[in-house]
């Protein structure tokens, strides 16, 4: 017999079905054994009776919580009278014919049948797994893969190409610490895994495929922040040739507008189209530069999308801004040292380079950055006046060669967005925390506490790779 989803149980009703899956809850009433079983699609009553089966009785006699079986049984109507109208099988129950225990489960260390955010995040962590079982986990899991699938299919559709850039790369000051990877074969160098595929999708522009995107895995070394997982991040990466700023706001809005009527029609936008603020008037108005232009903010069905355009291409430089520039100019870069200055503002580069404005675009929602871009710079010769400005010694130059000599090879005018697909999601699934729509966070301590890594590694790996470890004196 095959295999027979929970949530299709209720097609079959006067049939036999073969289940599987885990037990959700059991209720045992004397004679009678109640078992919810869950599977990915849902869950469906079992009723385990010993006068239809006796072994059967016996085995579930056995079960408890979160057991994994294989149940066969016939599909029957329940009485009226103990219909279950919140689960989706809530009409029938299966009787069961015969029940097989597949694998035992231990005391488990927390309900996941309720709310699991009651529970500490080291102990979810540590048993991360189980905490995926969670409904509401679970949704937010499938929530997540809609959103990806509904974004590749649009893309698609319009003419982009998704292309994988490397996950191994070259350390270059973007602006954060750089999770650096020593070489084996090269004693003393090292590989840095990407801040984001930024340079990268620059020289797909030069390469000529014009429409590019991915669903691209970053990596910064940072502290734990409230809205991003530390580590590691993920972000809609998208490149576009010949484009104006105003043709990568069209699209991004029709993508998310669209997106949004599809997967979670429930949800309303504030405005459409989407509001476009200055970042003037966004620091005059609202304070800050991600306002949130929800009517009702005690709504969770309600999104409220803008644009902030109009940045300084430059802020003044701080002491932290040190992976930015030498650290002995006055400028650092606002977004990053590829944002191409506004038309009308380049004379002012050698004048008052304070007061240009830069072809960046902050995407907002709900009071929340959720993605950034901006117009490429395309000509090295600004490019090379915006490295002066911020700073760079020749030996950072020099780690930018590579892009420069691209861009003597006929580079097409280029711009394009990262939004991120975390914060996006934890804000369609109403969550207060970004880890609560990824499948396998860091912990706010910067550490898995379900693999334990970080952890040390042997000596041998770490002869192989040329180094030795210097660890900090413990204080007394």
């Amino acid at each position: 017999m095959q295999r027979t989803l929970t949530k299709d149980t209720i097609n079959k009703t006067g049939g036999a079905v073969l289940l599987k899956g885990w037990v959700n809850v059991r209720r045992d009433h004397g004679k009678l054994i109640f078992l919810d079983l869950r599977d990915m699609s849902g869950l469906v009553q079992l009723v385990v009776n010993p006068k239809v089966s006796n072994e059967a009785h016996k085995n579930a006699s056995e079960v408890r919580n979160e057991y994994v079986l294989e149940v066969e049984g016939l599909v029957k109507q329940r009485d009226a009278k103990l219909i279950n109208p919140n689960i989706e099988t809530g009409k029938i129950e299966i009787e069961v014919t015969k029940l097989n225990v597949i694998s035992r489960s231990k005391a488990l260390p927390f309900d996941i049948t309720s709310d699991t955010t009651n529970v500490s995040e080291e102990v979810r962590l540590k048993y991360r797994y189980l905490d995926l079982r969670n409904e509401r986990m679970k949704k937010n899991l499938r929530l997540r893969h809609k959103v990806i699938h509904f974004i590749r299919n649009y893309l698609t559709d319009q003419g982009f190409t998704e292309v994988q850039t490397p996950i191994l790369t070259k350390s270059t000051p973007e602006g954060a610490r750089d999770y650096l990877v020593p070489s084996r074969i090269y004693p003393g160098k090292f590989f840095a895994l990407p801040q984001s595929p930024q340079q990268y999708k620059q020289l797909l522009m030069v390469a000529g495929l014009e429409k590019y995107f991915q669903i691209a895995p970053c990596f910064r070394d940072e502290d734990a922040r409230a809205d991003r997982s530390p580590g590691e991040f993920y972000q809609l990466d998208l490149e576009m040739s010949f484009v104006t700023q105003n043709d990568i706001l069209e699209l991004t809005e029709d993508l998310y507008t669209k997106l949004v009527e599809a997967i979670t029609p429930e949800k309303r936008i504030t405005q459409k189209p989407w509001p476009r603020i200055s970042y003037k008037q966004a620091k005059e108005k609202y304070g800050n530069d991600k306002p949130d232009l929800r009517k009702d903010k005690d709504d969770p069905n309600e999104l409220a999308f803008c644009w902030v355009l109009d940045f300084p291409l430059f802020t003044e430089q701080t002491e932290e801004d040190f992976f930015h520039g030498s650290g002995e100019s006055k400028w650092a870069p606002s977004h990053h040292m590829f944002t191409s200055p506004h038309p009308d503002d380049l004379a002012l580069l050698d004048k008052d380079p304070g007061k240009v404005r830069g072809l960046q675009h902050d995407l907002v929602l709900n009071g929340v950055e959720i993605g950034g871009g901006s117009i490429r710079i395309h000509d090295p010769q600004i490019q090379e006046k915006i490295f002066d400005l911020i700073g760079f010694t020749d030996e950072q130059k020099n780690q930018f060669a590579h892009m420069l000599e691209a861009f003597a090879y006929g580079v097409p005018p280029h711009g394009g967005i990262a939004p991120g697909i975390d914060r996006f999601v934890r804000i369609l699934a109403g969550e207060d925390k970004i880890a609560e729509v990824i499948a396998f966070p860091l912990s706010g301590a910067v550490r898995d506490p379900l693999m334990g890594s970080p952890s040390e590694v042997s000596p041998k790996q770490l002869k192989e790779l040329h180094l030795k470890v210097d660890l900090p004196k413990e204080k007394k």
